[in-house]
């Protein structure tokens, strides 16, 4: 079978099936066989009904006596069957399913798996999965036990509405055992050592017969996912330096120096040190190539104006890059107030308001408007991204093809854990500002219960009489719809609850009727976005109900309160940056942390926010204790997709970056490794796409 067939022309995948897959970005034969399941139901335990206890997952075997379909004075479908093994009977019991009494009939004999509860005083198991016992069943390939649904360590998939992961299941064991003819493996012998074969690997990890295999196939898959990465990384890192020489920018210490004592604050030593890596890239004969991390207000943008100041010196010019107009906008007004009493010329470009920008700009602030061909600066030699992970690598490299070989400064105020950087960024060199201005107070975080709203919404009304400010954060725009989960033909509905801007705008003025309140979110055109800041920088809005919008470019002194609903909703590194938005005076202020649940482990995650106040810190323990996802939701766009390795093991990720460089460093282009190679292909294009 080969591996870049369309799932489409399997049999059983019709059009509406491929649509759904697509929505899983399951395209081909081999995509298939890379989605691995996240999770396992445990039904490998076969016992009598005799030998089972209440509250037990267990899988039984039987005969259906009869079913039927019930229909309650709500509404409600049930689907209600009796079953015995032989010796005992049950209920087995499905909701909102009633195509079941079609696909099941008396007298059939099935594998069943579930929990044995009592319902309605009746022995029963709810929702059991469930599959038919037949002369000829079995799939090939996935273990001696030949149950796919049951009776076995079942794999759970990620889904999409329409296609569960028993539907997915069905159709992975129908490909597998083919599509493993067409495995090579990839990793030369020393490096794979004792790790198993990848065919095996994939068999395994879709369909263990236990633990053990679970956790070998994860290792060699975990593997090489951070070992190609690590090449590609390593590889573009190693191109990027050997491109054509440049000339070395002079850097005239006295004249640099004019420009930090212009400042109207001393550099942290922090800032100090991280200026000291830029210059000595840019008196390098190869372009700089640079991350620089920092705290929200940390002083990034005076970086960012130094670089360009030196930009300036040498003769040539800047762009500067940002996600949105309001921090496109901040960015110029900034710039225009350090660099224009040095005979510096700034323009901007965005989407909706476009300055004339001239040829002879010495730098151009924008969005990725900026990426127009309009935009025809004359000699680009240095390339600022600001929050880089919220652009796409192909604008990226766009941006960076404004010039011939220009140097690149990429910023980013999320915090990123010594793994994710040591993987996902090894292509880069890594500049960490970790100290905030003196002068910025420490926000006295509270994660408040429930039963104090009242006094958290009278503290807020009496520190804002008193001319503060303040944001209420929401997670969503607007109430979530019910949400639809999906058996193979059936639904049920379920509604998740969470705060949502559009409402809670509503519902406050009510509770701040003596006060103004504006309302900010990601759906408004840009002109109302910024119309809604200027009001709130001007005082006019006393408090700006918002979502996470505001985590980049807002920055209003006066602020000093933010309440957040759902804070169970974020991780701890964008709550630490949403908070970021308060405290930019020397104000005391204060941070209000609402939850949605009585979840006693959540609740004890955020309480780090009430001590802890370093965002890498909090970034650190997110990746422990909640996983990379919250991690790579917010830092790795356009990046890489991890789907089973684990950024928490910092020796592993170490011991995989020596082993990679060992091997680049004896053949950079990997010509020794053909099949390594070729698997290597097209993964560089996500650090950087020629």
């Amino acid at each position: 079978m080969d591996l870049k067939l369309s799932l489409s022309n399997i049999p059983g995948v019709g059009p509406a099936q491929a649509k759904k897959l697509e929505k899983l970005e399951l395209f081909t034969v081999e995509d298939l066989i890379y989605h691995f399941p996240f999770r396992y139901d445990d039904y490998s335990i076969i016992k009598p009904i005799s030998e089972t206890q209440i509250g037990e997952i267990v899988t039984i075997s039987g005969e259906i006596w009869s079913i039927k379909n019930i229909y309650t004075r709500y509404g409600k479908n049930l689907t209600q069957a009796i079953f015995n093994d032989g010796k005992t009977s049950i209920y087995l019991t499905w909701f909102n399913q009633p195509y079941l009494s079609k696909q099941i009939s008396s007298g059939d004999r099935l594998y069943v798996s579930g929990k044995l509860i009592k319902y309605q005083s009746k022995l029963s198991i709810l929702a059991p999965d469930w599959e038919k016992i037949e002369p000829t069943h079995g799939v090939e390939g996935v273990g001696p036990r030949r149950s796919l649904h049951t009776g076995r360590l079942v794999p759970i998939y990620p889904e999409t509405f329409g296609l569960t992961s028993r539907w997915i299941r069905r159709l992975t064991s129908k490909v597998l055992s083919l599509a493993l003819k067409e495995i090579k493996d990839f990793l030369p012998n020393q490096i794979r050592g004792e790790m198993i074969k990848l065919d095996m690997a994939i068999q395994k990890i879709h369909f263990p017969e236990n633990q053990k295999d679970i956790d070998r196939a994860r290792e060699r898959l975990g593997f090489d996912e951070l070992f190609l990465i690590q090449l590609a990384t390593q590889q573009v890192r190693a191109r990027w330096r050997s491109k054509p020489l440049i000339k070395p920018w002079i850097i005239d210490k006295e004249t640099l120096q004019k420009f930090i004592k212009s400042l109207p604050f001393e550099l942290t030593e922090s800032q100090q040190k991280v200026l000291a890596e830029i210059r000595s890239d840019l008196n390098k004969s190869f372009p700089m190539n640079r991350l620089l991390q920092g705290e929200v207000g940390s002083g990034k943008t005076v970086i960012a104006a130094a670089a360009i100041y030196l930009a300036k010196q040498n003769g040539f010019q800047s762009l500067l890059m940002a996600p949105t107009e309001i921090l496109a906008w901040q960015h110029f007004d900034t710039l225009k107030k350090l660099l224009e009493p040095f005979g510096t010329s700034i323009g901007v470009y965005t989407k909706s308001k476009k300055q004339a920008v001239e040829t002879t700009d010495d730098v151009v602030v924008g969005t990725q408007a900026l990426l127009s061909d309009s935009i025809k600066p004359r000699k680009v030699g240095l390339v600022i991204i600001d929050e880089q992970h919220r652009f796409g690598v192909n604008q990226r490299t766009l941006l960076r093809k404004k010039g011939s070989a220009p140097h690149f400064l990429t910023m980013t105020a999320t915090p990123i854990p010594r793994t994710v950087a040591l993987t996902l960024y090894a292509d880069l060199d890594l500049s960490v500002i970790d100290e905030l201005p003196k002068e910025r107070p420490v926000i006295k975080t509270h994660l408040v219960p429930e039963r104090k709203r009242e006094d958290a919404y009278k503290f807020i009304e009496k520190k804002v009489e008193g001319n503060d400010q303040a944001y209420i954060i929401t997670p969503l725009i607007d109430p979530p719809r019910l949400a639809r989960s999906s058996g193979e033909a059936g639904e049920s509905e379920t509604r998740i609850s969470s705060k949502a801007a559009t409402v809670e705008f509503e519902k406050l003025k009510a509770v701040f009727p003596n006060l103004f309140l504006g309302l900010l979110h990601g759906r408004l055109k840009a002109k109302e976005k910024e119309a809604v800041l200027d009001d709130f920088r001007s005082g006019k809005v006393q408090i700006l109900v918002s979502t996470s919008v505001v985590e980049v470019g807002v920055d209003v002194a006066n602020a000093t309160l933010m309440l957040i609903e759902g804070a169970e909703r974020f991780g701890l590194a964008q709550l630490h940056q949403l908070r970021g938005r308060i405290g930019r005076g020397v104000k005391e202020s204060f941070c209000l942390l609402f939850t949605e649940n009585e979840n006693p482990n959540e609740n004890q995650r955020l309480k780090y926010l009430e001590t802890t106040f370093n965002g890498l810190r909090l970034a650190e323990l997110d990746l422990k204790i909640r996983g990379q996802g919250t991690i790579f939701s917010t830092t790795q766009h356009g990046r890489f997709e991890l789907k089973i390795a684990r950024l928490s093991d910092i020796k592993l990720v170490e011991k995989i970056k020596t082993l990679a460089s060992k091997l680049l460093e004896k053949d950079l282009e990997l010509d020794k490794y053909p099949q390594l190679k070729r698997k290597l292909q097209g993964i560089s294009q996500e650090v950087m796409p020629d």
